[in-house]
Parts: structure tokens; C-alpha cells; sequence
């Protein structure tokens, strides 16, 4: 496929090929690898794409072995190239998660993230682009992405999700039911604006109280009024520097 662009990542430190139209990645795949402890060893990431998440993952933390799991062969074979251009450790499996493919059904990781498909087919409008509507619109259940999420980390594991504020309730019920130990750190797009992403996480066997963090802002400026990057300081050393993003 000739119709790719090939897009800076982490300021520079990484280039990755994607489609030029259809599901792009964008910040919010960064900042979720960001969240990801260092002393995490094993690492899946369920629909990985064109692997930004796994791949940002892995250029931050030395000596960790990243799994990514993606549905569309399009966007497996564009991971499994941005891993062996980018020479970083990335094993992409290309496969169902509803029908967990054998190489994976056995193994167990230390953390598994995700940025499942934020938008319900019964409440939105398909995209026109059957890749984007594959990486955006819920064909698989979000339940079937949590519950496949926590067979695959090993005990007292941590699962860390990025998901839009609309589907707030029902994803932290599944965290609930599924694992424990629930913390939610919102994402503020602008001070005084309204929270639109979410990052949740939560750990198997997990026993401690639910956790709401104070939300992390986006954007320093109140509106968008110049073509500037205005990104807060903790946003722009995620993007720009490769920098952790922490749970409080």
C-alpha cells in the first residue's frame, strides 16, 4: 500500500508508517503507554494498530518484551514493519480477541493496555472508512475487551484503559467485575472545560478502595486561539521527551 504517511512520534525518536486515511494515531495511544509502570517486564497491548502504543511503550523502557494483538492485517503489517524499521522488541500477533489466537491464549503478562473503540453503533454514526470503523466503532463489546484483558494478566497485574467520559459508567463496572483495585485519572482537555478521555485502571485480585485522581490538564491556554502548541508541561515531556505519565 503506496497511500501511507510516515509520522513523528515522541519528538522525533520514532517514525511510524500509517495509512493516511482510515483510524490515524494520535496522541491518545501515547499517553496511555506513557501510564505504564517501568518495572513492568511483559506487556500486551489488545488492539495494537499500527503499534504507537507499543512502540512508544518500548522506546521509554529498556529491556521490555511488548506483545501486541490487532484484528485488521493491514495494520498488523504495518506494526510488525514500524517495529523492524524502528529496531525496537515488538511481537505482533494478528487475531481476534474474542477468539484469542493460541500464541497468546496461554501467556500471561505483568500489564495489558488498551484503547478500544470509543464509540456504541446503536448511538453513533459508522465512519465511511472500513478501517477507521474497525479501530472506531464497537464491533466487539467493551465487556469482551475487558474480560479478555484480565485473563491475560497474571495475578495482582495491572489492565490500564484510555476511553471516552461517555462510557465512563459502563467501563468502570467491568473494572469492577472483571478486577479491582480501581483508579480513574481523568484527562482535562483546557482548564475549566469539561473531562473527555479517561485513562481507568485496575489491578487482578485487586482488594483496595476505588481512586479518583485529580484530573491532568491537556492544553495551558482556556481556548485554541493561535496554531502554537500550547501543551501543559506534563503533556508536552509525554510527547516531545518520552517521559512517564504517572498515576499519582
Amino acid at each position: 500500500m503506496n497511500d501511507l504517511t510516515h509520522d513523528k512520534f515522541l519528538g522525533g525518536r520514532l517514525k511510524l508508517w500509517q495509512p493516511r486515511r482510515g483510524y490515524r494515531a494520535g496522541v491518545d495511544p501515547v499517553l496511555l503507554a506513557a501510564t505504564v509502570p517501568d518495572d513492568a517486564r511483559t506487556v500486551l497491548d489488545l488492539g495494537c494498530g499500527v503499534g504507537a502504543a507499543g512502540l512508544c511503550l518500548a522506546a521509554r523502557v529498556p529491556g521490555l518484551t511488548v506483545t501486541g494483538l490487532e484484528l485488521q492485517p493491514l495494520y498488523a503489517d504495518l506494526a510488525r514493519r514500524n517495529a523492524e524499521e524502528t529496531g525496537l522488541a515488538f511481537e505482533i500477533v494478528q487475531g481476534d480477541l474474542t477468539r484469542m489466537p493460541r500464541e497468546l491464549r496461554d501467556r500471561q503478562f505483568d500489564h495489558v493496555i488498551a484503547n478500544p473503540p470509543y464509540f456504541r453503533r446503536d448511538q453513533s454514526v459508522p465512519a465511511r472508512d472500513e478501517a477507521r470503523e474497525h479501530a472506531m466503532g464497537e464491533a466487539a463489546p467493551l465487556a469482551d475487551w475487558v474480560r479478555a484483558a484480565a485473563r491475560r494478566v497474571r495475578d495482582r497485574g495491572q489492565v490500564t484503559m484510555i476511553q471516552r467520559v461517555e462510557r465512563l459508567p459502563e467501563l468502570l463496572a467491568l473494572f469492577d467485575r472483571f478486577l479491582g483495585s480501581v483508579q480513574l485519572l481523568p484527562l482535562i482537555p483546557r482548564p475549566g472545560r469539561d473531562c473527555q478521555l479517561v485513562i481507568v485502571r485496575g489491578r487482578k485480585g485487586g482488594k483496595a478502595a476505588f481512586r479518583l485522581h485529580a484530573g491532568v490538564v491537556m492544553h495551558e491556554a482556556p481556548r485554541h486561539d493561535s496554531d502554537r502548541e500550547d501543551y501543559s508541561p506534563a503533556i508536552r515531556a509525554v510527547l516531545r521527551d518520552a517521559t512517564a505519565l504517572p498515576f499519582p
